[in-house]
């Protein structure tokens, strides 16, 4: 990679400057369930290998990103490339080979879409999106933290030979790989973002709580992951965080379900819950009350365009009166 190929925003990283951004919703679900594609085991990263699909990708970012510039904040896109890690690659039928193209062909797409739409008042990262291992809603059987960095290290060295600004993790169900995948991360010099999920009651699927979950990352890696972002039910998307302490600090975004329902719930639901979008967003500027430290919102499973656009009304919208 030459100087004039290097990720424009990995270092520093932006989000820990203060800065406000936007991001998108659920991918999958919005692919999946308003659009009709058909994503094997929820794999967005198929799309990359045809024009609709890639097409498909373009508008649905298109739907994000002007939100982010008209309220002068930054915005941060995710790659559709959550499933695109070794197991589930092979699971669909991917070779190493040809998955770590896709890898890098969705980067490119990220970089087309920063160059549309970015703007003096609007930074736009790309990110890296790594899924875990297993499924994000059930831990199933656990790595250890070694295990974990030696599997996610393929991914991530993928990423860091690209220019993308940093990897997110999402949906990450237990401790153990949240570890192992802030060493990879800092193994190949790359800015790290941890997203877990979080149950209704504000525990991960491993029964840990958020605060065990952050404080023994930290304790393990130093502080690597520069955000610790949530992917929570909407019942845990505040009112759990009333008493938080130092470990809600390190809380810099977050990303939550459209639905009130458990994530077992929604896991056996053969139809979108797509919630309240108004609601969706006074829950956010109430928890901006609460966590002010917040610098990255978004959506996930079940939520869209409407669900972002209410967040960026509730949370941002004085910058419309501002302009």
């Amino acid at each position: 990679m030459t100087p004039t190929d290097s990720p424009k925003y990995r270092h520093p990283f932006l989000p820990l400057d203060g800065g406000r951004f936007l991001t998108d919703g659920g991918l999958e679900t919005s692919l999946i369930f308003q659009e009709g594609w058909d994503l094997p085991a929820m794999a967005a990263f198929v799309l990359m290998e045809i024009e609709p699909g890639r097409n498909a990708v373009r508008d649905y970012f298109d739907r994000y990103v002007p939100m982010a510039v008209a309220r002068k904040v930054g915005f941060i896109l995710e790659s559709p490339t959550w499933r695109a890690n070794p197991d589930w690659g092979v699971k669909i039928g991917y070779k190493l080979e040809k998955l770590a193209q896709i890898n890098r062909d969705s980067i490119d797409l990220m970089r087309e879409i920063r160059t549309k739409f970015e703007g003096p008042h609007t930074p736009i990262l790309i990110s890296g999106c790594i899924g875990p291992r297993g499924d994000g809603y059930d831990p199933g059987e656990l790595m250890s933290p070694e295990e974990a960095q030696a599997y996610h290290a393929w991914q991530i060295g993928v990423f860091a030979d690209t220019r993308c600004d940093c990897v997110t993790a999402m949906t990450i169900t237990n401790i153990n790989e949240a570890i192992g995948l802030a060493l990879a991360a800092e193994a190949a010099e790359m800015p790290c973002v941890i997203s877990f999920t979080v149950e209704t009651d504000g525990r991960l699927p491993t029964g840990h709580t958020l605060a065990e979950a952050i404080e023994t990352v930290d304790a393990e890696t130093g502080s690597l992951p520069p955000i610790t972002s949530i992917a929570p039910t909407r019942r845990t998307s505040h009112p759990r965080w009333k008493q938080a302490r130092d470990w809600a600090g390190r809380v810099r975004g977050v990303r939550a379900n459209a639905s009130q329902c458990s994530h077992a719930e929604l896991d056996n639901s053969t139809e979108l819950d797509s919630g309240n979008p108004k609601e969706f967003g006074e829950e956010y500027a109430a928890l901006l009350e609460r966590l002010p430290h917040l610098t990255v919102l978004g959506g996930c499973c079940g939520t869209d365009h409407r669900h972002i656009e209410a967040i960026s009304r509730a949370c941002y919208g004085r910058d419309r009166k501002a302009a």
